[in-house]
């Protein structure tokens, strides 16, 4: 067999998911055309590196360090399957003027969904009765439920115009919310376009019923939605995140639930796996899920769609739609 040129560091449960028949069939494709085989393999340390020009990503790869890119001497693209590239990316990798992409723009509908959904339980009080059914409290009195909500004409404060808010925020408008949107790298006439008014986080926080988290971590970022921030929240309303627990203080968010001031739906945490002496998961206001919310058949699809297309595009000269500069680097999730 040739030396490969295109590597997958991807778990073979992974990559099935990710890569369709066909898109297998065009990454062997580019890997031939570029004058030698293809490789899967669980790690780094497993492959044959001396011929890599191409080597794909997922989840758990670790930094590309110098040791590393000395064993990748004529490596020139790296196609990332998920969407943030920092675990792995290093100012050797940039120096080296390696390439790198990544497929984040396929888990954005994923999520957005997901987002929806929790939006629509905490909006209509489903944990709440939910867990009080399975509690065995019998047919559970609607007083202590609080106090039930459609969408339609419902504020709803968007923390980021990232990609996965902008699909996010194009939903919930279609169902008739309101939206208001807090993004500092935006301006009004971009929110209009959007769909939502431009606010500032305090006005947001205390106009929105359901403030559904979309930023990216960044320094600034972190603990954006802290316990000042959540006390500006009305009584009742939910909070959602499917981004990174990064943004909001988990321990003052907790305070805030076992007060019963707030509910809350959540992806993401500070430790995950979850303990199972988390608070999250006894709260009677709280929908929580094990970091799935980009989980989708067709979210992995698309994932593994992008990285095809970008490692097609890359072999045949043409320019990559999804490429991240160093300078991009510090302002993405």
């Amino acid at each position: 067999m040739s030396a490969p040129t295109v590597v997958a560091v991807v778990s073979e449960e992974l990559f099935t998911e990710f890569f369709s028949d066909a898109d297998a069939e065009r990454l062997r494709a580019v890997a031939a055309g570029l004058g030698g085989g293809f490789a899967r393999v669980d790690r780094l340390a497993e492959a044959e590196l001396g011929a890599a020009r191409v080597v794909i990503t997922s989840w758990g790869v670790g930094p590309f360090d110098a040791a590393l890119l000395a064993a990748l001497p004529k490596l020139e693209l790296i196609a990332h399957t998920g969407a943030t590239i920092k675990p792995f990316a290093t100012d050797e990798l940039f120096d080296r003027g390696v390439v790198v992409t990544q497929a984040g723009a396929g888990m954005a509908r994923s999520v957005a969904e997901v987002s929806l959904t929790f939006t629509l339980a905490l909006l209509h009080r489903v944990p709440e009765m939910h867990n009080a059914l399975r509690a065995g409290d019998g047919w559970y009195d609607a007083d202590a439920v609080g106090v039930q909500r459609e969408i339609l004409g419902t504020p709803i404060a968007v923390i980021g115009a990232s990609r996965t808010g902008r699909a996010y925020l194009e939903l919930i408008r279609v169902l008739g919310a309101e939206p208001l949107l807090v993004d500092p790298t935006i301006d009004a006439e971009a929110a209009t376009a959007l769909g939502a008014a431009l606010v500032p986080l305090d006005e947001a926080l205390q106009r929105a019923r359901i403030v559904a988290v979309h930023a990216p971590t960044l320094p600034e970022t972190h603990h954006l939605i802290g316990r000042r921030e959540l006390a500006l929240m009305p009584h009742g309303a939910g909070l959602v995140n499917t981004a990174r627990s990064w943004i909001v203080d988990e321990a003052a968010l907790i305070d805030e639930l076992q007060r019963g001031r707030l509910s809350a739906a959540i992806d993401v945490f500070d430790e995950e796996p979850l303990a199972a002496d988390s608070p999250f998961r006894a709260l009677p206001g709280v929908l929580v899920t094990p970091h799935r919310a980009a989980g989708t058949t067709q979210g992995r699809r698309r994932q593994g769609r992008i990285v095809a297309d970008e490692v097609e595009a890359f072999a045949a000269g043409r320019p990559l739609a999804h490429a991240v500069s160093r300078d991009q680097l510090s302002s993405m999730a």
